[in-house]
């Protein structure tokens, strides 16, 4: 089954590329939210119809086979629970997202890299406790000598998150695009002030 744009317009084609699903756990949380557990519209409706998601919301825009149309999907929710990961990865992204996508000496944010604290050279090995994310300029200026060699103070103490910490991390960081739909389903778990 084919599916495009209900009037075959090369504006609403295009449009219809931009219209990601929000993906909600069945405890109505995104699966992830940097990066935002996002589908296309295709494997969002595909889903539907395999019947492993509910459809809370849908768009506007509608797309259509010979013999069916079909209301684009923009908020899902599985059916069947995923266990959320608890192992974390020490990968690059996650140190960034850990430090907020800025340099821990000086708190830029442009062309960031990673730090050894205590230099290889010096002993220092690759842990989350001794790897911080650097702008270029702070990381060429420490080089290989330590903090007390160069003067730098670490803005925060680097240590192994929780997945739930960068899950949190994450909500700080949006994507460009945010649908209206999503906003009651993302921050739903926050705590409120009293």
């Amino acid at each position: 089954m084919y599916l495009g744009p209900s009037d075959n317009s090369e504006s609403e084609a295009i449009n219809i590329k931009d219209k990601p699903a929000l993906v909600l756990n069945a405890d109505y949380r995104p699966l992830s939210y940097y990066p935002l557990s996002l589908w296309s519209w295709q494997d969002s409706i595909k889903a539907r119809y395999l019947n492993r998601v509910s459809v809370l919301m849908e768009y506007e825009q509608t797309v259509r086979s010979p013999s069916t149309e079909i209301q684009i999907p923009s908020v899902v929710v599985l059916k069947d629970y995923i266990q959320p990961k608890r192992h974390l990865a020490f990968t690059r992204f996650n140190l960034f997202l850990r430090d907020g996508f800025s340099c821990q000496y000086c708190g830029g944010s442009g062309n960031l890299t990673f730090d050894h604290i205590l230099p290889k050279s010096l002993g220092g090995v690759t842990s989350w406790e001794n790897v911080v994310s650097a702008c270029l300029s702070c990381n060429f200026k420490k080089g290989a000598k330590s903090l007390k060699q160069v003067a730098f103070k670490l803005r925060t103490t680097p240590k192994k998150p929780l997945a739930e910490e960068l899950q949190n991390m994450g909500r700080k960081f949006p994507p460009n695009y945010l649908h209206k739909s999503w906003l009651d389903f993302l921050y739903w778990d926050e705590i409120l002030e009293i």
